[in-house]
């Protein structure tokens, strides 16, 4: 018995060994890559610094071909701007912000230190060099783009290297062993074309650019070893990077829960929201035609113009910065951001894609139906001082108010069942009465709307809040929760 005990440990030992070695191997390899990449960035940061003539030859060669190739194209630079803005620092900081949160919520408390740490080293990095070297950013013949600053290194080379190779690492293992080859590439490419836009736009030389890259891998690999380490001190198996930071925390850094559908029934559910939508959008042309062609010299004609009248006769400087203020919360920005926040986190505490899905249909149904109403009525604006100069659309029905009656009131929908035993659960309705009530004051202050546009905005909310409530089913967990 004793016999055939040590036989199978002893069969078994060489199986251990063996991932053993390879782990070492790795460990080695990976530490000779972050000195390479260190190496790397130290000889061309002498070359800069030395203003190496073959260097700085290819340096301005490259910014001039570029800046010939697109400077005559506007299209193509507002798509490499827009690209741009992946590796800006407002959308690395959302990022990193959000999944720290996410961790926070989800207890993966190393996960958000890592991201905290490697994060904050970017922030840091960046212009501590760029003071230091002080290189100045490249002189083309036709300016395309402009950035503040010095040029060495590249900030948003830095920033995306790290940033998206920090995400990478750390949600990697919500990833299945098939789909990582292409998680991995999409994320490179990310990286790869925010580093060629900062080239083409001609606010960086291509060793600005490589030198961001290279000093973020090498942040990188610096922070990911670090966490090897700390693993290892706190009793947890070595693993190999390409598994990720934290194998075991699979479950926590999905961002869903596995399986589930978004739609009931997918296809009916598409068709009743698309049939949802139209009936939602012929409501809306039956009132806008009615109000904007049956109504003059009605008491609804009279009521509409001489409400905007009587605030204006109300305006004062303060009231004017107070109404610009409020006005603005219900703003493509206000709404885009609030949203941004907002359905991370949802997902992170419930897990569960249809609220995020809800929130979603909801504001590009709301766009779309304000676009295409807007367009189709093409009301004319009060008859008053508009302070907001002239709009693009039609005063009917009003797009701030109903953007923001979607926002919040979905919010409300989805958070008030979830939140059953918390009074505080009721500032979300608040939220949903004042911020509209507030954005529908202010734009008629500010001239720019009527009160049956606030009408409008009433009836799209409801109209498409609901199509969507019994189509999507954003709330169908709760009951099984209960």
């Amino acid at each position: 018995m004793v016999t055939e005990q040590q036989d199978r440990t002893a069969a078994r030992e060489p199986v251990r060994g063996k991932p053993l070695a390879h782990f070492a191997e790795r460990s080695v390899l990976g530490l000779f890559v972050v000195l390479a990449l260190g190496l790397g960035f130290g000889i061309l940061l002498l070359l800069v610094r030395g203003h190496w003539g073959p260097l700085q030859r290819l340096d301005s060669g490259v910014a001039d071909g570029l800046n010939r190739l697109v400077s005559t194209r506007p299209a193509v630079v507002d798509a490499l701007e827009f690209v741009a803005r992946a590796g800006g620092r407002p959308i690395m900081m959302w990022l990193v912000t959000i999944a720290v949160v996410a961790m926070l919520i989800r207890r993966r408390f190393r996960l958000a230190i890592y991201l905290v740490v490697t994060g904050v080293g970017a922030l840091l990095m960046d212009p501590s060099l760029k003071a230091l070297i002080a290189r100045l950013r490249p002189v083309v013949d036709i300016p395309v783009a402009s950035a503040p600053g010095n040029s060495f290194p590249s900030g948003h080379a830095l920033g995306s290297m790290i940033v998206y190779g920090a995400l990478l690492l750390v949600f990697l293992p919500a990833v299945s062993a098939r789909h990582r080859k292409w998680f991995i590439t999409v994320m490179a490419m990310i990286v790869v074309a925010i580093g060629i836009t900062r080239i083409s736009l001609g606010v960086h030389y291509v060793s600005d650019v490589l030198a961001g890259w290279m000093l973020g891998a090498a942040w990188l690999g610096v922070t990911a070893y670090a966490f090897r380490v700390w693993r290892r001190e706190i009793g947890r198996p070595e693993v190999p990077l390409e598994d990720g930071l934290e194998p075991e925390a699979a479950t926590d850094v999905r961002p869903g829960t596995p399986g589930e559908h978004l739609l009931p029934h997918p296809w009916a559910g598409a068709m009743e929201i698309l049939v949802g939508w139209v009936f939602v959008f012929g409501l809306l042309y039956v009132l806008g035609w009615a109000l904007t062609d049956y109504t003059e010299g009605t008491w609804i004609d009279r009521f509409d113009d001489g409400v905007p009248s009587w605030l204006q006769s109300m305006r004062t400087p303060t009231w004017d910065d107070v109404s610009w203020a409020w006005s603005k919360a219900g703003d493509t920005h206000a709404i885009l951001l609030v949203s941004l926040v907002f359905c991370p986190l949802a997902l992170a505490v419930w897990r569960h894609w249809r609220m995020v899905l809800y929130v979603v249909l909801a504001m590009v149904g709301e766009l779309t139906l304000f676009l295409c109403a807007a367009a189709a009525v093409d009301r004319p604006r009060p008859p008053v001082e508009q302070l907001d100069g002239k709009m693009p659309t039609s005063s009917f029905p009003s797009g701030h108010i109903a953007a923001t009656m979607c926002l919040y009131a979905a919010i409300a929908l989805l958070l008030m069942p979830r939140l059953r035993q918390y009074w505080w659960r009721w500032i979300f309705v608040v939220l949903a009465v004042i911020m509209p009530l507030g954005v529908a004051v202010s734009r008629m202050y500010r001239g720019m709307h009527h009160p049956t546009d606030v009408l409008g905005a009433m009836l799209l909310t409801a109209g498409w809040l609901t199509v969507l409530y019994f189509s999507v089913r954003p709330n169908a967990d709760v009951r099984h929760d209960a």
